[in-house]
């Protein structure tokens, strides 16, 4: 059954239209936007943010495991105990090291793979480390003992649909062997071309029979296997612009073939105002054999990765619950979210939700200092958290705080080449600045760090992919090179680098 889809011009007035909330949204002008700033260009944290802001529940203790992750994403954890990293907007792949040595952070941190286009989902099976890119699957050979890659990265999927406003793909083991892979939508709501796109799909480990899962799910960025029946879950962002506090983001059990209700349907089957509302029996019989949600949160709290606990280790009541990061809203007039929550069910099935760690968002619900994205677990229990925000990594074990002396030493990372600042460049990329008015949102969102997070290369290809509600300006690549080397030069001065600035704009 296909609808028709809409006509170019409505789509041309539709991207007219959220490209004008974007910049009124960036200028402060409408309700409903809420932004953590910082998440522009990154924050960052430290051990003493990390004991006297965070909050982890009673019987664990947390670790601030890495602070050198810019745009950590999600994870994989090896036999051998060390934990991978995804980092797309850097197209890069990191190792840390298992702490060994009992001082509660990472033992030693390393780039394993780079140039990749925008990786994000891993998975580690028999001896391959998957990753997940934004228009494909690529697989290399990994040894576990040493973490080292040991052949050729090849891929085995290509092109996946990777334009627009979710672009990311997540990839997990099934326990029947099969590989999944979500990709979530291309806008906030329409009608997908692409039958790719707002789906979960699967294939065998050598990148064949693939095909689609399950659909009508907006942006089912994390997913797992619950060990208790081996039921797939799957969280979901709801859409946005209808209000504060609807529609729910959802956890749905996803079975094959079924239909979860986007873009038709939020929640437990309400018709969207825009595409289900009033359209007509098709739409209307579509909205009610859609499969509602096994479990509502908050609306906009976006809940990314989730993992079920499977260790011994932990508590009892923990044991084969879910953790879900909430990676917190945007859209909304007071901020929510924010947080790693823990998913319960009981004997009937039911699922009820408890704060697991918290204190990313202070009191007043206006400062953030961090926004959870992913979870996993090793077999030791170690629970390890990621956060684009901060750029840090966070480890929860099971037991009493005070059980680890923590030490405080500077974190471990590659060294990075000198920075060499083309003057022509920056000059070109000063101008560009101050035409597109950049200053007017800088000054609630400084550009601070930024030699620390990124090279010259990476900052350039950051503009290809920048965070909402930071608009795509299509740079070329002349723009986008000349801004990073303004940027960067700027920053280079303003830390008391030799020489005095240049005064690109006289």
């Amino acid at each position: 059954m296909r609808l028709t889809p809409l006509i170019t011009t409505v789509a041309i007035s539709a991207v007219a239209a959220v490209t004008g909330l974007i910049f009124a949204a960036v200028s402060g002008w409408i309700p409903g936007v809420n932004v953590p700033w910082k998440q522009l260009v990154g924050a960052s944290t430290d051990q003493q943010t990390v004991e006297q802001e965070l909050k982890v529940a009673t019987g664990f203790r947390l670790d601030l495991f890495s602070r050198d992750v810019p745009n950590a994403r999600f994870m994989a954890t090896t036999r051998n105990g060390d934990l991978l990293v995804s980092q797309p907007k850097l197209g890069q792949v990191s190792l840390l090291k298992a702490d060994r040595n009992g001082d509660g952070q990472a033992d030693g941190q390393r780039i394993l793979i780079e140039n990749l286009k925008r990786p994000h989902g891993l998975a580690l099976y028999e001896d391959w480390l998957y990753i997940a890119e934004s228009d494909g699957v690529g697989r290399v050979a990994f040894d576990h003992s040493d973490g080292r890659l040991a052949g050729r990265y090849q891929r085995i999927v290509n092109g996946l649909g990777d334009t627009g406003n979710h672009w990311t793909k997540t990839i997990a083991l099934g326990p029947d062997g099969w590989l999944y892979l979500s990709s979530g939508s291309t806008c906030n709501v329409c009608i997908e071309e692409d039958p790719q796109r707002a789906t979960i799909m699967r294939f065998q480990p050598d990148g064949s029979d693939f095909e689609i899962y399950a659909t009508g799910l907006r942006n089912s960025v994390g997913f797992d296997w619950s060990p208790k029946d081996g039921a797939l879950y799957a969280t979901d962002n709801g859409r946005d612009w209808l209000g504060n506090d609807f529609p729910p983001c959802e956890l749905n059990r996803i079975e094959k073939g079924h239909f979860y209700g986007w873009p038709y349907a939020n929640g437990n089957r309400v018709p969207d105002p825009d595409f289900g509302a009033g359209k007509g029996q098709e739409v209307k019989q579509r909205i009610a054999q859609s499969t509602p949600p096994a479990f509502e949160f908050r609306a906009h709290n976006a809940p990314l990765g989730m993992r079920f606990l499977r260790s011994p280790e932990q508590p009892p009541m923990y044991r084969e619950a879910a953790l879900v990061a909430l990676h917190g809203s945007w859209n909304r007039d007071e901020k929510d979210g924010y947080k790693v929550v823990s998913l319960h069910w009981d004997e009937s099935g039911k699922i009820h939700a408890e704060d697991f760690l918290w204190g990313f968002l202070d009191s007043s619900k206006s400062n953030v200092v961090g926004r959870p994205v992913d979870v996993v677990e090793d077999v030791r229990g170690n629970i390890y958290i990621s956060d684009d925000y901060a750029g840090a990594v966070y480890r929860v074990q099971p037991g009493v705080a005070d059980e680890v002396s923590v030490v405080s030493r500077p974190p471990i990372s590659a060294p990075k080449k000198p920075l060499a600042i083309d003057g022509d460049a920056a000059r070109q990329g000063a101008q560009i600045y101050a035409r597109r008015d950049c200053a007017r949102c800088h000054t609630q969102a400084p550009l601070r760090d930024l030699s620390r997070k990124y090279s010259l290369k990476q900052l350039a290809d950051y503009f290809d992919t920048p965070t909402p509600p930071m608009p795509n300006y299509g740079f070329s690549n002349s723009q986008k090179r000349a801004l990073a080397h303004y940027l960067m030069e700027r920053e280079l001065h303003s830390q008391g680098s030799p020489g005095e600035p240049q005064d690109y704009l006289r």
